[in-house]
């Protein structure tokens, strides 16, 4: 049986509390790292996409690194099916983030919007009981969600109270993050995407704090490196009440996924740097800030890319690229009718960090 929130024990132990000032101190630093981008739609293109691979692999879709920035969710162009889901899930992940920005809110209507992106459907809240988790090599039931849609509403609502309203729990904003991450799982309020949308909230929850500025962290990598973790910890909480283990692990997970992000920003920034010296230094008419950021906010850019973003003629846009591969700063693919100029240096990045 759920309980509703907040939790009537104190779960900030000692140790909690010094795994605390560790995640924050990472979150901080990333927060000063992404403001050294000078665009920062650069990461948002990017880094969404990678955490959105990540997500939807723990749930068994599974695309390549090309498949994904090769795909394009505004043209509805995909390159497999697995990928249309990851961009679905970016594409969830950005409204969110621009929603929780403009409203300083994290609603239930906001949760039901995204799943309806990530899912591509309106089903909303669960109406039809049935719905059990099992486990994944012996098909055994391992834990029965809230089964009336009256319970799942009534819980999502203290949910949403419990992520707005600041007063109802004095603990650290990273410590209700796990608690409402367990909370949200346990009342799986939905037909499919739970997960996904649960990770989400994760990311959105942080912005709303003010803990991160732009929706860039991976949680996604760490759990699905600790995928078997991920999954004990929850039901231990569940059966046992046993909170510091579940707490410790989510935040751990949000220092070593900071500073992974940190890892990767400062090599993009580098990169970035050497490309506006050897495009400018090569190429000082075609040079320009808004080349350079088309290229590096498309690992696998196009000819459309470049008109679009440069308002420049498809002939000028065609100039450009072929002048890049010759030097070998693009590499040209062709991929069906479509031409593709592939950042080799970024695209091998964001593929191996």
């Amino acid at each position: 049986m759920i309980s509703f929130l907040p939790l009537n024990i104190d779960v900030e132990s000692p140790v909690v509390l010094r795994k605390t000032a560790l995640a924050h101190r990472a979150l901080a630093e990333l927060k000063g790292v992404i403001s050294g981008i000078p665009n920062e739609n650069i990461l948002i293109e990017t880094l969404t996409l990678r955490e959105a691979r990540e997500s939807s692999a723990i749930e068994n879709i599974i695309s390549t690194f090309d498949e994904v920035y090769q795909s394009r969710f505004g043209s509805n162009q995909f390159a497999s099916p697995a990928a249309k889901e990851v961009h679905q899930y970016a594409k969830a992940l950005i409204e969110g983030f621009h929603l929780v920005k403009k409203d300083g809110l994290l609603t239930n209507n906001h949760i039901l919007h995204i799943q309806s992106i990530v899912e591509q459907n309106n089903a909303g809240f669960r109406k039809l009981p049935g719905t059990k988790l099992l486990n994944d090599r012996t098909g055994e039931v391992v834990y029965t969600p809230p089964q009336d849609f009256e319970s799942i509403v009534g819980l999502m609502n203290n949910l949403e109270t419990f992520i707005n309203d600041e007063s109802l729990m004095d603990a650290d904003p990273l410590v209700k993050m796990a608690i409402i991450h367990h909370q949200f799982e346990s009342i799986h309020p939905f037909y499919d995407g739970n997960g996904r949308t649960g990770r989400i909230i994760n990311i959105l929850y942080l912005v709303q704090k003010e803990l991160l500025h732009l929706p860039v962290l991976y949680l996604s990598r760490y759990i699905i490196q600790n995928k078997s973790d991920y999954y004990r910890l929850l039901q231990e909480v569940r059966e046992s009440g046993k909170w510091e283990p579940w707490l410790l692990y989510l935040l751990n997970g949000v220092e070593v996924t900071a500073k992974e992000s940190i890892v990767l920003i400062n090599k993009i920034k580098h990169l970035m740097y050497d490309y506006k010296h050897l495009i400018r230094n090569k190429f000082p008419k075609m040079y320009s800030q808004d080349l350079l950021n088309n290229l590096f906010k498309y690992p696998y850019t196009k000819i459309e890319f470049i008109q679009q973003d440069l308002q420049v003629s498809r002939n000028t846009a065609i100039r450009y690229l072929e002048e890049l591969v010759k030097e070998n700063i693009l590499i040209k693919h062709k991929i069906g009718r479509d031409n593709f100029y592939e950042n080799r240096e970024l695209f091998s990045l964001l593929c191996r960090m």
